[in-house]
Order: C-alpha cells, then structure tokens, then sequence
C-alpha cells in the first residue's frame, strides 16, 4: 500500500499573540494597513459595486421572469431587489475594523494563552490573492471563527474578508451593523423558492469574485457543529463561487480551507444544553455583554492552519464539461445539471476532509476519549499509561497532535485536566467525570441527570474531534468483529456496508471505499495489528488491544443507529394516539418499507446473530432479528 497522504508533514506554528503581550494595542489597531491586491486592481467603492449588482444582465433577466410570473411592474420588482441588497451587502469601514482589531486584541490575550499560526499557509494565501480571485473555507466550531479570521488578515496585511452571516446578528444592536461594516454580509438561513432574491444573493457574491473585490468568506458546514464534528458540507454558495469559472468569465478560483482548533471551546457547555433539548439563545447585544464573565476564563490555545490553495480549475478537470454553459447566455440562469452536483458534493467533502486532516489536537482529547470509555472513572496512573499509548496509536494513523515537547506525559495530563477542571473530579488519585461547578444546593434527580448529560456530551465533542483519525480503522476493525470471516471480500461487503450507514455521520467522500479500505488496511497492518494476505485478512496476536478500542471508538454511534428505530417506533404510537389511524398507516407504509430494506440488507452481512468480542467482559449483539 502506498504512503497515504494523512501521513505528510505539517508547517510549522508561530504564536502571533507573543507580539501583542509586547507593545500598544492602540498602536498596533491604527498601524498603516496596505494589504496586498489581486492583480493590484483598486477595490470599487460599497456604492458602485451595488450598482453593478443591480444592473447586471442576470439580475434584469430575473427581475423580468418574477416580474412575468408575478404581474409586478419591472419598476416595482426592480425595487425589491433593490431592498433586498440594502439589507443584505456590507458596508467595509477601515475605521471600524481598527475599533474591532483592538477590542479583540485585548480580548484575545485574556482568553488564550496563545493563538498559533502556520506562516507557511499565511504566505501561499499572500501569493494567492494575487493570481486568482480567493475564497476562504473555515471549520466552524465556535463564533470566534469569523472574528479570528479577519484578525489575522489584517494582522498579515492581507485583504479583508466579505464574510457570510445568518441574518440573526441583524438583531443585534449596534453589534450588527458594525459587523456589516468589517466586513459582513447577511443572508437569510433558507430562501425557499424566492427567485429574486436567490438572484440577487448569487449576483452579489459572483460580482464580488470577478471584480476581485475581496475574499470571499463562508462555513462549507453552514452552521457551528454543536459536536465538534464536521458535519455534512452544503454546496449552495460553493456552486456560486465556482460558476463564474464553469462559465468562463474567470481563468480560476482558490479555495483555501482553513482549519481552526480550539484546546477548550467557549461554547462547550452552551452546545450541551443545546443538544438536550435547551432552546439556543438569541443573538443579541444583552446577551453579549453578559457573557463577557468568559474574559475570567482560561481557554488554553488556539490553533489557525491555513491549508494548501486548492485550484477550481485542475478540480474540474475532466469532471466538467464547461462546453455546457456555453449553450445559454451566461446571465440566463442555469440548474446545475447532475454530472456538476455530484461534482460539487465530491468537492464539498473533500475540502472538509482537508479541514479534518489539519486540524490540531490537544492532549485532552486522548483523555476525553478514554474517560468516556471508563464511566467509572480511572486511576491516574493508568490513565497516564493508556493516553501515552493512545498518543502513539494516534500519530502512527496520522493524527496532528500537538504535545509538548521535553515534558514527562504525567506532567502534560495534569496540565490538561487542571485546564478542563469543571468537566471531572480528581480525587485520591481517581479521575472521573463529574460536575464540580455546581451550586452547593439540593437537586432534584432529573435535575442531576440533566447536570451529568452535560458534562458527558461537553466531553464528547472533544472526543469528537479526534473521530476522523480513527475512523477508517475504526470501520475496518468493527467490519472484522462482524464479518464472521477472515475472507477479505466478506469484510470489505461489512466495511462498504457500515461505511454507506454512516455516510452522513462522518466526512466519508463519495466513491472512496476502496480507497478508505485501503487506507485502513495499511493503517493497521502498518501498525503490526493485522495481516493482509492476497484474499484474507488476519489479526496478529498483538493487535487485540488496538481492534478492542477502535470497536469502542464507534459503539456509541452503533448504539444510537440501535436505538433509533424503537424510537421512531414510541414516537409513530405517540402520533396515532393523537392524529388517528390515518396517520399511522400513512406512515408506517413508509417507515416499515425502510426498515425492511436496511434490516435485509443488514442481515445480509451479518449473521444473524453476530458478536463483537471487543473484549472478555463486553460483547455486543447486532443484526439480532428477534431485537428488530
């Protein structure tokens, strides 16, 4: 098996808050700015790009269409489109930007020990936008993303941002319009079938591109992962980015994922009550300022990898036949054919996976991994033991964890446990997940299990964070448990059949399970866990361990895809006593066909009995028909 490329070498990391500790952050806030341009053109005024916007041949041809359909005079239509730009462009104010960039410097310095950049990514994007028009890909787990993007930028006197925004910072007083004036451009989180304004959102945002007016910046994810967990990429706004290339008006675009991670998440607790059912709170300027008590907390580091430029161009070579668009006007609006969507899903998935591949990991999520593992608790000692074997495991497969160097591993646990103290006990040498921030008052039991929910799924998302390293091999070694066979065939139908279950899961791209396969195989073979002959596949004597925890990796996952179908089933009983018969055979006409289908297939790969023997104290039953 060749080399895979998880298994490449990093840049280096520079921590540009060091600087800051230094000297004035008034200084520094109203330093001259002279960022560099793409072809050295001059930016066109807030005003004149507006103009070009709302007189462009697609958005007339639209305004016509809607004015046609509607019975509205064109005046009338063209008004509204109008309207909808005014809400929505930005309105870029240097003055505005300098106010945030020493706000946020103060604010950094108070929240992060560090903020670590790779200067080598810095230093592409400089060469970058310079060539081709720019758009900017960032992981999103946090509201600190977009904040930090447009902070570094401006710190490597590179061009500002256009950023992406749901219209719920519109709300936000005084806070909205400020982010309008850095940089922020806001949309509405659906457009249903509004012709209009999807025509003048996708106008807007391609004359941004081929003016060369800035780089253009959005989530590929949509929204924050309130897991930590990449979840499935949108392809909207990337198709939109991408057209003016398909329709030749550009010679090429770059794409730079960006990869932003967090040792502790500001949100951690916020995104657990979200995900128990706790309303998520409204953006609002209130709620702002009484949540600056988070000044007071420590956050740890933070981490910025900008990857490698990914060029439209050579992605599309020989998957788009461009010819097409040549068939139509360019501003005659076009449905992406079939051949250009599972284009742009492939390319989604891909850049998220690049997202993946560079984002950094803490100590703590080998620990968070391994305490969720053991609800009891464990002793520090084998804790220290089990998460240095982890650490080698994770590195052999790829993993970009960042460990300090020259230090004793029992001194860098500490360090990690002391930084996420409200999620765990340490007693007498135990440790163990717990709530230690709790008010000294009596609870009621639901109250306790509420309080103990949280703290398990604030640990989670840090577990969460290291899924993507251990996830092929975690396929292949539950495929292996399963398969009842060492057939290599046999285990590669259980892999691809696991692997299609959770395909909207994990950042699995399209068409790559022999790939993934192959990955997976070289993984563990390379680290002595198994043998892969011509037509079999053995476990080695040594391997137990190594397959006992990648199966563990995944039975949370395995467990919920187990008990979701009991309740869907509580809830279509529910809805019968409400809604009546009718609804019950209408839907279960539907539901019982799916479950049929997986079920089938399901018992197809698995026995129908069949035991994963993860170790002697635990086994596992799946594909039990008597428990469907």
């Amino acid at each position: 098996y060749p080399r895979h490329p998880v298994l490449k070498k990093r840049d280096d990391f520079e921590d540009v808050l060091e600087e800051r500790r230094r000297s004035s952050d008034l200084r520094y806030a109203l330093r001259c700015y002279t960022p560099t341009l793409y072809k050295g053109l001059v930016p066109c005024k807030v005003s004149m790009l507006k103009s070009i916007v709302l007189q462009s041949d697609h958005l007339q041809c639209v305004i016509k269409q809607v004015s046609s359909e509607s019975g509205d005079s064109t005046e009338c239509v063209a008004e509204e489109a109008s309207l909808i730009l005014d809400e929505m462009a930005h309105r870029m104010q240097l003055s505005t930007v300098r106010f945030f960039v020493f706000t946020l410097s103060k604010a950094f310095k108070r929240l992060f020990r560090s903020v670590c950049v790779n200067e080598e990514g810095i230093q592409r994007l400089q060469q970058a936008v310079q060539e081709h028009p720019v758009v900017l890909l960032p992981s999103h787990r946090s509201y600190m993303d977009f904040l930090m993007m447009s902070y570094l930028l401006y710190m490597f006197d590179l061009p500002l941002p256009v950023i992406a925004a749901g219209m719920d910072f519109m709300s936000m007083k005084f806070i909205g319009e400020m982010l309008r004036m850095s940089g922020a451009f806001f949309i509405r989180r659906s457009f249903g079938g509004d012709k209009l304004y999807w025509a003048v959102f996708s106008e807007y945002v391609k004359t941004m591109l081929r003016k060369g007016y800035a780089p253009i910046e959005f989530f590929l994810e949509g929204t924050r992962s309130r897991t930590c967990k990449s979840l499935t990429p949108k392809t909207g706004l990337l198709n939109i980015v991408m057209e003016p290339f398909f329709k030749g008006e550009l010679f090429d675009v770059s794409l730079v994922p960006v990869s932003i991670s967090y040792e502790r998440v500001l949100e951690e607790s916020l995104y657990a009550r979200e995900l128990l059912g706790v309303p998520k709170p409204k953006e609002s300027t209130s709620g702002l300022l009484k949540a600056r008590r988070v000044l007071s907390e420590d956050y740890g580091s933070m981490h910025v990898y900008f990857g490698h430029p990914v060029s439209v161009r050579s992605l599309a070579e020989g998957k788009i036949k461009r010819s097409q668009y040549n068939l139509l006007p360019r501003y005659i609006p076009q449905k992406p054919s079939v051949d250009t969507h599972e284009f742009l899903n492939d390319a989604a998935f891909r850049l998220v996976r690049i997202q993946e591949e560079n984002m950094v990991l803490k100590p703590w999520v080998l620990i968070a991994t391994l305490l969720l593992q053991n609800p009891d608790g464990m002793d520090l000692s084998s804790l220290t033991e089990q998460t240095d074997w982890l650490r080698h495991l994770a590195l052999a497969f790829g993993a970009f964890l960042d460990w300090p160097d020259h230090e004793a591993c029992s001194e860098v646990i500490s360090c990690s446990l002391a930084l996420h103290r409200r999620l765990l006990s340490v007693s007498a040498g135990h440790v163990q997940l717990s709530v230690t921030d709790a008010p000294q008052v009596e609870t009621t039991p639901e109250e306790a299990v509420f309080q103990r929910a949280v703290v398990v799924l604030s640990c989670a998302s840090y577990r969460n964070q290291i899924l993507h390293v251990f996830l092929r091999p975690a396929l292949l070694a539950v495929a292996m448990q399963s398969a009842n066979s060492s057939r290599k065939d046999d285990i590669y139908n259980c892999f691809n059949f696991l692997r299609n279950m959770f395909s909207n899961e994990f950042i699995l791209c399209p068409g790559d399970s022999v790939q993934d396969f192959e990955e997976a195989c070289y993984l563990l073979m390379k680290r002595g866990v198994l043998q892969v002959l011509e037509h079999e596949i053995v476990m080695s004597a040594s391997g137990q361990s190594t397959l006992a925890f990648l199966c563990s990796v995944l039975e949370p996952f395995l467990q919920g895809y187990q008990v979701t179908p009991y309740t869907q089933c509580a809830n279509v009983h529910y809805c019968a006593k409400v809604w009546g018969s009718v609804f019950l055979s209408f839907f279960l006409s539907f539901f019982l066909s799916f479950c049929i289908k997986l079920y089938q297939d399901f018992h197809k790969i698995l026995s129908s009995k069949t035991v994963f023997n993860i170790d002697n104290n635990r086994k596992y039953f799946l594909g039990n028909k008597s428990a469907y």
